[in-house]
């Protein structure tokens, strides 16, 4: 077995436009193009970049969510196809720096006409698409993306019930790669299904205000790591301009980009996000793996009590098949049907009490 040297990775932190069809994504792909010669030529200056990472959003922006579009219809206009021309262009990228590339897009599945779901993808030196991970938790109740859990049923009989299906993992030549995004990473069980299934390096992208400048991102990043001993890359948004045509950007993201290593620990940062510019760090795959064989209480994922954690999650919760014989809703009546109703849920059984009265700010 050839041995990984450590090695630098690169998370860009773009600028990026909004789109009203799918076509405007060209504008975004070219910034991104721009940034990444900057960012390379500036980061290779110390050990070679061998992976890049591009956040979730940067392709397309949040207009689905923000402007609480129609679903089917941004499906149709908006959405891309994997692969296609977007992922072609990120192809051409990971050859001409020859490196592994992690992105983000919302894209249609050719089983589901008027669904899209929110699909993070890796992209290998060659320009081949190596993993494709469909967004399990979405930033609800405003993402109407749909995840694999709203068309359960038909999911696991398509790709089977087992880890890879839901939480995939791909093998190699600089380690072992999965995609954990956004709102993902708040729930531990995608940083452990990943875990589970042999990750080793995870793309953890995007997070917005105010949950980054109230050190969620940064908390939840550092605990999925340290507990699945896995380094988290997590490059955030930079400044969102709504639209193709408008002039001034809002920086909706609140900066907080990072690297952190499998012990927990930043290994590199941005904070701000004056413009366009990216986070680097050094990823040491062999002493991860020299740390999980030979830690003796560190290396977590060993003592896992298997059966008792079973136990906490024998009665369901979020219902699945939500989106198997309908479209998801706008956000309000989302916020009717199904948050509030997930609140009571939880008070009737019990888990949660109810407030006597308003809290006391």
């Amino acid at each position: 077995m050839q041995m990984i040297e450590p090695y630098n990775a690169v998370g860009l932190i773009p600028t990026f436009w909004g789109i009203r069809r799918r076509a405007d994504i060209k504008h975004n792909i070219e910034h991104i193009e721009h940034l990444t010669k900057a960012a390379f030529w500036l980061s290779n200056l110390d050990i070679p970049v061998k992976l890049l990472a591009i956040p979730e959003g940067a392709l397309m922006g949040f207009n689905d969510e923000v402007l609480d579009v129609d679903h089917a219809e941004y499906a149709r206009t908006c959405c891309i196809d994997i692969p296609g021309p977007e992922t072609d262009a990120i192809g051409k990228l990971a050859r001409k720096w020859k490196v592994f590339i992690m992105a983000q897009a919302k894209a249609r599945h050719k089983d589901w006409k008027d669904l899209f779901f929110n699909v993070g993808f890796i992209v290998d030196p060659n320009g081949k698409i190596i993993l494709q991970h469909y967004k399990l938790s979405a930033l609800l109740p405003v993402e109407r993306s749909v995840s694999p859990h709203d068309i359960y049923d038909w999911w696991i009989e398509k790709y089977g019930r087992n880890l890879q299906a839901f939480w995939p993992v791909v093998d190699t030549e600089i380690g072992r790669l999965g995609i954990m995004m956004a709102m993902e990473g708040n729930y531990p069980e995608n940083g452990r299904g990943l875990a589970m299934n042999g990750a080793e390096v995870v793309y953890r992208a995007s997070m917005p205000a105010p949950f980054t400048e109230n050190d969620i991102f940064e908390i939840s990043n550092r605990a999925r790591a340290l507990e699945n001993n896995m380094y988290i890359i997590a490059p955030n948004i930079g400044s969102y301009h709504l639209y193709p045509d408008s002039k001034v950007g809002i920086d909706a993201g609140g900066g907080q980009s990072m690297i952190v290593d499998y012990k927990g620990q930043i290994v590199g940062k941005q904070r701000d996000t004056n413009g366009s510019t990216f986070v680097t760090g050094v990823i040491n795959i062999e002493a991860l793996r020299h740390h999980r064989q030979s830690a003796q209480v560190t290396n977590w994922l060993k003592d896992v009590r298997t059966e008792l954690a079973q136990i906490i999650y024998e009665q369901p919760i979020y219902p699945k098949n939500r989106y198997l014989k309908k479209i998801p809703p706008k956000h309000a009546k989302y916020k009717r049907e199904v948050i509030d109703a997930q609140v009571a849920l939880m008070q009737k059984r019990g888990i949660w009490k109810k407030p006597s009265g308003r809290p006391k700010r």
